[in-house]
């Protein structure tokens, strides 16, 4: 059963009294933008939006101190209403479509049935006009769904005059807002704990995040943090004095597949993360070949091999330029790093001068931290966040970084759209709401885990084990042919969209699914019912 509680009647004895009663809690709450970004800001605004448009100040202040209910309780139950409809044709859809100009793989990849004609929460409705449920988030960004009502205070901050366009050099005050924010969540802050929060953007020791470039995509906000390491080793410019490690090789580790490839990581698109992932191996033999950069994968959650090539690659000729990894093998599996394994290696990382990068594209705000790497309890030197923080609204990705790791100049990660306003309000919007409602992701995530795990122990003959991590749960196949079978009818007749896993390098066959934090109690159940009556032909269908 799920409640929504209203946020002025959410008191200390309702909160006692529902947690005896084991039942889960969705919070509701309301915020103004002007309870978002402060009276002053707001002011400001009014005044010379008032000025440019005509309007009465006083009509844009309204709109600036309206309420907005973040997760009503109409939306919510027409979410677990909508539940019946997925798999159903509930609407025309869209008869003719356009054809686009696309390149052959993304052609060859397109599912028009399955594009977006409208989408709320976790409901999208495809241009054949049937109802799917978004058990990827949208390929991991959906982190509140579609439509979510809190959202609509993007639409207020347009309609006041709040101009979305900046450039690098003129950050709005809405992303030097988000800025701090970011740094007082990765850090472990309380709201008002503003002593804490300036100390920590003064320090210079190591480890401590306290530096933030907004960027656009993932990609570019993982490959800033290769640049940073890269520093150490080459001159950014012709203006910067001898680096640090100049001569030496730099050697990049990344997670390995389970051939001892590098096919099971995934940090970016751009031609040197690609290498890190072993794309482009012509180019990546000769780059090696000619001691300028190289890249030695590390086998998963296998500390003694890590320190094995710590050993060899950290002396001499070669030093470690950096450990680039994510928590949730989200490209390969779904695999999640053991606790013991990251703080081993961090430790090995510290003691040597090896900064590492926890790359939380795909993890960030699927955590009750808000950050999956404080679960862990390490200090990275950097930390990559995107999709999910600005909830699919804006392409607005950042990297994290410390004071020491401060190698850059402007011009060395930079792009002109990266601080655009809006974005920079989603990324307040999303926090707020995670914030707010912390049980409900840890109890929610918790649930669908054991509920999958339980599917794993009824179809032992069909499942393997249970990977992942809370909403984002992966199931390891017996075969590859199982898997397919599995994914293919939730995708094409219960309309569930999830993925397989089948063609990395020695990956075992695993079902990936991410599930949205805005996911109800009823809404797993209903996931999981599908699962079991796919298990159960498929079972029957091996015993024939």
């Amino acid at each position: 059963m799920l409640v929504i509680i209203k946020e002025e009647n959410y008191n200390q004895c309702s909160k006692m009294n529902y947690a005896m009663e084991g039942i889960e809690m969705l919070q509701n709450i309301s915020r103004s933008l002007q309870d978002l970004v402060g009276k002053d800001y707001i002011a400001a605004v009014c005044e010379a939006g008032a000025f440019l448009s005509g309007h009465n100040v006083s009509e844009l202040k309204a709109v600036a101190e309206e309420k907005v209910d973040f997760y009503p309780s109409d939306f919510q139950q027409r979410q677990d209403e909508l539940l019946e409809y997925v798999g159903k044709k509930i609407c025309s859809g869209l008869g003719v479509s356009a054809v686009g100009a696309a390149t052959a793989s993304f052609a060859q990849a397109q599912h028009n049935e399955m594009a977006p004609v409208g989408g709320a929460g976790v409901i999208r409705v495809g241009e054949d006009g049937r109802a799917y449920f978004i058990g990827k988030s949208e390929h991991y960004h959906a982190s509140l769904g579609h439509a979510f009502p809190g959202y609509r205070l993007l639409a207020n901050a347009a309609k006041i005059g709040i101009s979305n366009v900046t450039h690098n050099n003129t950050r709005g005050y809405i992303s030097r807002q988000l800025e701090q924010e970011l740094i007082r969540v990765a850090n472990g802050l309380q709201r008002d704990d503003r002593d804490g929060l300036e100390k920590v953007l003064k320090s210079s020791e190591p480890h401590v995040l306290n530096r933030v470039i907004n960027l656009e995509t993932g990609s570019l906000a993982v490959e800033a943090a290769l640049k940073m390491m890269l520093a150490r080793f080459y001159r950014l410019d012709r203006t910067y004095p001898k680096p640090q490690y100049a001569g030496r090789i730099p050697v990049f580790l990344v997670m390995a597949d389970n051939k001892g490839g590098k096919e099971a990581n995934y940090h970016g698109t751009t031609v040197l993360t690609q290498i890190l992932r072993g794309m482009w191996p012509d180019l990546s033999d000769k780059l090696a070949s000619s001691g300028i950069y190289r890249v030695e994968p590390v086998g998963i959650n296998d500390t003694e091999h890590f320190a094995e090539i710590v050993g060899k690659y950290d002396s001499g000729e070669c030093k470690i330029a950096g450990f680039f990894h994510e928590l949730v093998l989200m490209n390969y599996g779904g695999i999640r790093l053991t606790d013991d394994f990251v703080r081993k290696t961090h430790e090995i990382c510290s003691k040597r001068d090896i900064p590492v990068i926890v790359d939380e594209i795909q993890s960030c705000m699927w955590s009750p931290d808000l950050f999956l790497f404080r679960e862990y309890g390490c200090r990275p030197d950097f930390v990559s966040v995107g999709k999910g923080f600005p909830g699919g609204q804006y392409p607005a990705s950042k990297i994290l970084t410390t004071a020491i790791m401060d190698r850059l100049n402007q011009f060395g990660a930079l792009v002109t759209n990266g601080q655009e306003e809006l974005a920079s309000l989603a990324y307040l919007i999303t926090i707020e709401f995670a914030e707010a409602n912390r049980e409900h992701t840890r109890t929610t995530g918790k649930y669908y885990h054991t509920a999958i795990a339980g599917l794993a122990a009824k179809y032992s003959s069909l499942i393997d084990k249970v990977e992942g991590e809370a909403h984002m749960t992966s199931l390891y196949f017996k075969s590859a042919e199982c898997v397919t079978k599995f994914t293919n009818r939730l995708n094409k007749e219960c309309c569930i969209d999830i993925s397989s896993h089948t063609y990395k390098a020695d990956c075992p066959p695993a079902a990936l699914t991410k599930l949205p934090l805005i996911t109800s109690r009823k809404a797993v159940d209903f996931v999981i019912g599908k699962m079991d009556e796919t298990l159960a032909e498929l079972q029957m269908g091996t015993k024939k």
